[in-house]
């Protein structure tokens, strides 16, 4: 599946705010600010919640993890196919509350691959990112994991790391598509992100714990498409 840019990837992680119903009714208001302003938004639900938003929404689904194996004896991981059959068409690896070693991150990136899955892996700065690259997945997402819900966005409190990342990313593989993630809060820090050569960003509780997740979807959204 090609995902257009810019792109907005919502990922829900564990809170209370984005669990069960709460998590339907946020992905119901991340496809009505989608189609409201054709930015491309993507909800990254926890597992036991990908079947019913996938059914619930037109919008792409990923899955927040999937472990290296194959069908058989891995109790307590994650299958590729069981997520692709849930309804997601993509995922997300190596986020900085999953990390995972490189040889892991190359296994399920060709993993994602050969089952049709989006791989949109993380890096925590420029040289990881560019590393990521040559095992070439779909998406990298620079997230320095100092910045992580602190409201304080990489795009503003470190745009070198994102300018770098974009530098070192391309050399390895010009066509990458390249996020950025780490306290986007604001609809400025999308309109930044993009000025400073990103392709879109990777956002959890700037709109998860926002007062009016909508409203701060659609200003997102609004961002992107300027």
């Amino acid at each position: 599946m090609n995902l257009q840019t810019p792109l907005i990837i919502v990922n829900f992680k564990t809170y209370l705010e984005s669990t069960g119903k709460k998590a339907v009714e946020l992905a119901k208001q991340a496809e009505k600010a989608a189609k409201e302003t054709g930015a491309n938004i993507v909800v990254v639900p926890q597992f036991v919640d990908i079947v019913t938003i996938a059914e619930a929404v037109e919008i792409p689904v990923f899955a927040q993890h999937i472990d290296p194996i194959k069908p058989g004896n891995c109790t307590g991981h994650v299958l590729a196919e069981s997520v692709k059959e849930a309804g997601a068409v993509g995922t997300l690896i190596n986020h900085s509350e999953r990390q995972l070693k490189l040889s892991e991150i190359d296994s399920i990136i060709s993993l994602a691959r050969e089952k049709g899955l989006v791989s949109c892996v993380c890096a925590n700065n420029p040289s990881v990112s560019a590393a990521i690259a040559a095992m070439h997945p779909d998406i990298t997402s620079v997230e320095p994991p100092e910045l992580i819900g602190t409201g304080i966005s990489v795009s503003k409190a470190k745009p070198e790391i994102v300018t770098d990342t974009v530098k070192l990313v391309q050399r390895v593989d010009p066509k990458m598509t390249i996020l950025c993630g780490a306290g986007i809060s604001q609809a400025e820090d999308v309109s930044i992100a993009l000025k400073l050569g990103t392709c879109g960003v990777l956002v959890a509780s700037g709109i998860v714990k926002a007062k009016d997740p909508y409203s701060v979807l659609r200003a997102f959204a609004d961002a992107a498409k300027q």
